[in-house]
């Protein structure tokens, strides 16, 4: 399961002395508690030190930032949220990525997922269905000077098949099955992380790609929102 939700609840600090000086440093001291938090489950350390690094604050709406380094997920709008930094790790962790991959992601959000794959491999692909968080993230993530993400509009075809095939395929968001189309878009020995299950709830897995087929391990239960599209749900 994944590890207790931990809170920092620093709002108040911030309302009090008013310094964005000091609210910054609180944030700084926020993220590195947190990498503490996470170190007790999460034992890639290339993932944890890039996540003592990006910043989560630049990917939350102002009025969430000081929950930032929280370990839960918060609400980004359009209904949707930023994962919570454990899932991150754990999803991010289990690609088993070497720094040579092109990946492909599949639910941008913010953009807090692209940034940190974007640290620790040659190119990302990132697809999103909403817009207007395609948009956000797109802008994020230029101002932050990253080079080597490509953020797409997600078509009712799951994945991005025209820049296949990936090493690895990540996808926030969770489907009833593991889709054979986002199987099909990894290279041989390639791996999928993805949540599967019913729309409340699923079973994070991670699946690698074999010449005779595919093999799957589950990782933990978890929570997300419904991965739309064929081979997937369909929206409302």
């Amino acid at each position: 399961m994944p590890s207790t939700l931990m809170s920092f609840h620093v709002c108040g600090r911030f309302r009090d002395d008013g310094s964005k000086a000091e609210a910054s440093v609180s944030l700084e001291k926020d993220r590195a508690k947190l990498i503490q938090h996470l170190r007790r489950e999460i034992e890639d350390e290339q993932v944890l030190d890039v996540m003592g690094r990006v910043r989560r604050e630049l990917f939350v709406p102002t009025s969430s930032r000081c929950f930032a380094y929280d370990d839960r997920p918060l609400p980004i709008g359009e209904d949707q949220t930023i994962s919570q930094p454990f899932i991150v790790a754990l999803m991010t962790q289990a690609l088993l990525l070497t720094g040579s991959e092109k990946v492909l992601e599949l639910g941008t959000g913010s953009g807090y997922q692209a940034a940190i794959l974007a640290e620790l491999v040659r190119y990302v692909i990132t697809v999103e269905r909403m817009q207007k968080l395609a948009h956000i993230a797109k802008h994020t993530l230029e101002g932050l000077g990253y080079t080597n993400i490509e953020v797409k509009l997600a078509q009712r075809t799951l994945g991005w098949p025209a820049e296949a095939p990936y090493d690895a395929i990540i996808v926030t968001a969770a489907a009833p099955t593991i889709p054979q189309t986002l199987v099909d878009q990894l290279v041989v020995g390639g791996r999928l992380v993805i949540p599967v299950g019913s729309r409340w709830e699923q079973d994070l897995q991670q699946v690698i790609r074999r010449d005779e087929g595919v093999t799957v391990k589950s990782l933990t239960r978890c929570r997300f929102v419904p991965l739309i599209g064929e081979e997937a749900w369909d929206e409302g």
